[in-house]
């Protein structure tokens, strides 16, 4: 973005690994026409180079603030991510020494970030390093592999928000003041985040009352906004916002039974 935006002038450290997760997929799925080789994993090292220095480096964060730059835990989560899709893509094409390489990088980043982001007080990871504020980017943890879903820490983090960001039943990105003050409404994408994470802990079915509630706010075509006004219901932001329509079928697809259990039923 170079017209229009802030975020031209906005340092945000998790497009790398977000970059190197979106392509890990093209070196498994042999569905795709054209599969990943050493030459994809060898442009996608150097830029894992760049996750590597950068993953403890102060940002604008997923969220974008603009007059703020702290060292965020999504951020460094992403960096992470980089580490380990490429240690295990090295694997997978036999470069064992780069394979290695970023094995051993990976879990040196998750051990600083398990240590850093967690606060013992509140029992949950928190948004940025040595910050209390708690932030909904925190529930990707366990979907990006960072912990698995069973984990305590995770669990207590789930609880964490549920008891601190929800407002009429909405997952506010964060409600400490930011920029413009502090936030009005919930980030729609949230509500998908919080339930996804509620269904990953066993508590499905709490996940899917959420979920239907979600589902009322759609307009007359099924579309979704960015945001929505908790106490008002009305949307806000962009719409259609494809963070928000994504967001519909992950969770359906999350929240669906299984063919086992639909036949078990039947």
């Amino acid at each position: 973005m170079r017209v229009g935006n802030q975020a031209v002038h906005q340092t945000q450290n998790d497009v790398y690994g977000s970059v190197i997760l979106a392509a890990a997929q093209m070196f498994v799925d042999e569905r795709l026409p054209l599969m990943g080789d050493e030459a994809l994993f060898r442009m996608l090292d150097t830029l894992g180079e760049k996750a590597l220095a950068s993953a403890f480096e102060p940002d604008a964060g997923l969220w974008e603030y603009r007059t703020r730059e702290r060292p965020h835990t999504y951020s460094a989560t992403l960096c992470w991510s980089a580490c380990d899709r490429l240690a295990r893509i090295g694997r997978w094409l036999g470069i064992s020494d780069r394979a290695q390489y970023w094995k051993t990088n990976a879990f040196r980043l998750r051990e600083q970030i398990l240590s850093e982001a967690w606060d013992e007080t509140q029992g949950a990871f928190t948004g940025a390093f040595g910050e209390p504020a708690l932030d909904a980017s925190v529930l990707l943890v366990a979907k990006l592999g960072l912990v698995p879903a069973s984990d305590p820490r995770f669990v207590k983090t789930c609880e964490a928000i549920g008891r601190t960001l929800i407002r009429n039943g909405r997952i506010m990105r964060y409600t400490a003041p930011d920029d413009f003050g502090s936030p009005e409404t919930a980030f729609l994408a949230c509500s998908f985040w919080y339930i996804d994470a509620l269904a990953s802990i066993g508590r499905a079915e709490e996940g899917r009352e959420l979920f239907e509630a979600v589902l009322l706010h759609r307009n007359a075509f099924g579309l979704l906004s960015e945001d929505v006004h908790p106490e008002t219901g009305q949307l806000w932001g962009n719409l259609p916002q494809t963070y928000s329509m994504a967001g519909i079928i992950n969770t359906a697809t999350r929240l669906s039974s299984s063919w086992e259990e639909a036949w078990a039923r039947a």
